[in-house]
Parts: C-alpha cells; structure tokens; sequence
C-alpha cells in the first residue's frame, strides 16, 4: 500500500498556509492557526479520525478569520483528496453519533469524489471565542467541496455553542476515521472508480 500523506502549500494576498497530514497516523497534531478556537476544533479531528494533521496558517486576521478558516479548509480538503489517491480498499462511508454534555451531533460521510454538504445546525451565540459560528459552515462546506465527499451533518439538540461545535468536529473525526479505513483491495463501487 502507498503512503497515505499529503503536503499543500497555500499562498494568497490574505493567507499563508502550510499542511500536512497521513491519513495512517495516531492522531497526533500541530496546530497553530492564530484563532484559539480554530485549533481547538482541528485538534480535535486529528485526534478522533486517527489522522496526523500539521497546520501552520497566517492570516488577515486583522480583518477577520474568515479567509483563515476557509483556505484552512480547501487545503484540508486537497489534502485529503490527494492523501486517498485512487482510494482503493478504503471502507468509503462513515457514520458517527457524538454526544458533548448538552448537545448531540450526527455526521455521515460519504468520500465519493462527489462533492455535497448538508449542514442542520443551530448555534444560540454568533460567536464562540473570537471566531464566527457562520466560519464553522464555511469551514466544513468548503472541507466537502475541495475534498469532493458527501459530508452530512446534523445536530438535533445543543444549548451551549461550545459544546454544539466540540460535538460536530469530535464526530466528523470519528466519521471520517472511520470512511478512510483499508479493508479491502478493490474501488469500493460498482462503477469501478470514486
């Protein structure tokens, strides 16, 4: 089996990224975005999918952490794109239901080179930390589109905006983990190809 990894590199007028990731690692991570709560959140998916994740990002947060979070999340997603390669033997679907305190999240995923995000959720504060809740979509969207997979999240419940976001990013770890997993040696589809 290839090595399952991937670099990119992100140069813009308004952010300066560098990622790394093996989809065949422990879960360990380096996270320096320059948005506390950002980190938070990436530290998490590291942890939960299994995935060794390095992330060193400069951004226009003078602005905001808008541009941070999404060419954050398309170089996620090229990451994990490229890292997949042709995908073959990988378990393709993901499922995971992960309660924190007062909030309960559902993610499924589907890594099926096409892209779609649905996102049902309801924050009770526009901002956690620094960060803008309306990020966190943008964020994920942006994760499904340049990663070209089914990513469908849904949160039932959740009072605490903290806790709603810890739940979503701990099961889209466990989901992910779970679609990226080798057991087999054939494209998992009947058209032969993702």
């Amino acid at each position: 089996m290839d090595d399952r990894i991937a670099k990119i590199d992100r140069k813009t007028k308004e952010t300066d990224i560098h990622l790394e990731l093996n989809l065949d690692g422990l879960g360990k991570y380096e996270i320096d975005t320059g948005v506390g709560f950002l980190d938070h959140m990436l530290t998490h998916l590291s942890k939960h999918s299994g995935i060794d994740l390095i992330v060193k990002a400069k951004g226009d947060l003078e602005v905001d952490a808008h541009h941070t979070v999404e060419d954050i999340a398309i170089c996620l997603g090229e990451g994990l794109l490229k890292a997949l390669g042709g995908k073959k033997g990988i378990v393709r679907y993901g499922h995971s239901s992960v309660p924190m305190e007062d909030a309960l999240a559902n993610v499924s995923i589907d890594l099926s080179g096409r892209a779609a995000c649905v996102y049902n959720v309801e924050y009770r504060t526009d901002k956690i930390g620094d960060l803008d809740v309306e990020c966190l979509e943008e964020m994920l969207r942006s994760f499904a589109n340049f990663g070209r997979f089914n990513l469908h999240i849904n949160v039932p419940y959740g009072t605490n905006s903290h806790h709603i976001a810890e739940a979503i990013f701990k099961c889209l770890g466990k989901a992910l983990g779970a679609a990226i997993e080798i057991r087999g040696t054939e494209i998992p589809s009947t058209k032969g190809i993702l």
